[in-house]
């Protein structure tokens, strides 16, 4: 039995769970909900009126102290079945661990969102549906004005949350937000409503031994999503669902993915960046070592026209690609809208981006694709031994608009970038030393 740790407060820890939980008999009951949560029973007499939705751990033989390792979290939580029961709830947070320092998530066991419902109303499926705020309760927030040090363990977990909008908008299921030293191990996640797993603001993550599922036409499940983060690995792990295995926005910096399979899905993108004409810095990104199979792109960039900022230092070595779309692809015209987006002029600046060893299989004829701003192109662009022939025995092409730089060795199809006196040819890159943080 994995075991829950608190940092040392004159006050217990409040688990707060916006319940869309239907807590077995030897807990609470809440009408109305179609999930279970199974936990030990706690041996106390105390109970709480049936409306509330805030468990005290201390009912449950919590210390608080500081020394007791007497918190734990078992059984299994399912999430409920009816988008209809979040009516008058919070649909923002889910799992939320805010502000926790030296926290460790880990398990073995499987936390299931039962987004299939959500799925089938989402206004990308429907589009006859308005665009709204998927479901998320807070299972677990961890709040205190200090950073304080935590372990938590989740074992035999079963349940999925949801944060995200059925819109381009997103909210994860599971958040950890402004947490540092953090480790996220050993879990399995399927069928979230929306996103899965979120870290924004957070410092120093470790991410491993995930696997993160869920069906290809999915709308909106990304896996793993970076923002405003630095100092983040993520290893040893598999994510296939209906949207971006990884994507990484929002002024993140030293991001490392390394040992990762993904598909199907929308593939490793950095961004979606500059929508509504919001700035943004991503620098000192890399991915080593991936496999990325049946998925609509490969390791993308993705820009929305108006923006600012830049996305700078960007390496993808190792590669290999499978039946993928798009396989390399810098796209600063992204327009995830039901309606033609505007032309601007401004865009986040792309440069110093690296391809090496990236090998495989396209589903599409393009199987590099630079698509850069007419006043901000892309510069500092470097491939090297880049070999991606077609899936079905055709040819496989380049496409470059406004895309300047070099190649090393063998590079398949051959680039194409543009010609300019004025732009210096970048050499390849000295490799950013792999590291943990």
């Amino acid at each position: 039995m994995k075991q829950l740790k608190f940092c040392s407060f004159s006050t217990f820890f409040i688990v707060l769970i916006h319940v869309l939980v239907c807590l077995s008999a030897s807990l609470v009951s809440t009408e109305g909900f179609d999930s279970l949560l199974e936990l030990p029973h706690s041996g106390s007499n105390r109970t709480r009126s049936k409306s509330k939705r805030v468990i005290f751990v201390g009912d449950f033989g919590a210390k608080g102290d500081g020394f007791n390792d007497d918190t734990e979290i078992s059984g299994t939580i399912v999430a409920p079945k009816d988008p209809d029961v979040w009516k008058g709830l919070n649909r923002r947070r889910w799992l939320y661990f805010n502000r926790v320092n030296h926290l460790t998530v880990q398990g073995g066991g499987t936390i299931n969102g039962m987004g299939q419902e959500w799925w089938s109303r989402s206004c990308k499926i429907n589009t006859t549906n308005p665009c709204r705020h998927a479901p998320t309760v807070s299972a677990a927030s961890f709040l205190s004005n200090a950073v304080c040090s935590a372990d938590l363990s989740l074992a035999s977990f079963s349940t999925l949350f949801e944060i995200k909008y059925f819109s381009p908008l997103t909210l994860p299921a599971i958040t950890f937000h402004k947490c540092k030293n953090l480790k996220v191990q050993n879990l399995r996640v399927v069928n979230s409503q929306q996103m899965h797993i979120a870290f924004t603001n957070c410092l120093r993550v470790v991410i491993s031994n995930l696997k993160v599922i869920a069906p290809a036409e999915s709308p909106n499940t990304d896996g793993i999503h970076i923002s405003a983060s630095r100092g983040v690995e993520v290893k040893n792990s598999i994510v296939g669902t209906g949207d971006d295995c990884i994507s990484i926005v929002g002024n993140s910096s030293l991001i490392r993915i390394r040992n990762f399979a993904c598909g199907p899905g929308h593939g490793i993108s950095i961004g979606s960046l500059g929508k509504s004409n919001s700035s943004v810095r991503i620098h000192d990104i890399m991915v080593y070592g991936a496999l990325i199979s049946n998925t609509q792109n490969g390791v993308r960039i993705k820009t929305w026209q108006g923006g600012s900022g830049s996305a700078t230092n960007i390496q993808f070595l190792d590669v290999l690609m499978k039946n993928v779309s798009n396989p390399i692809i810098i796209d600063q015209y992204y327009c995830d809208s039901p309606v033609p987006c505007a032309n601007q002029t401004s865009a986040v600046k792309v440069e110093n981006i690296t391809f090496i060893h990236i090998k495989g299989t396209s589903a599409t004829e393009e199987a590099i694709k630079f698509a850069c701003s007419d006043d901000s192109p892309c510069e500092g662009l470097f491939l090297e031994d880049v070999q991606l022939v077609s899936h079905s025995g055709g040819i496989a092409k380049s496409f470059c608009w406004e895309a300047y730089g070099s190649s090393v060795g063998q590079v398949e199809p051959p680039p194409c970038f543009a010609c300019s006196e004025g732009l210096i040819q970048q050499k390849a890159p000295s490799n950013l030393a792999f590291q943990s943080f």
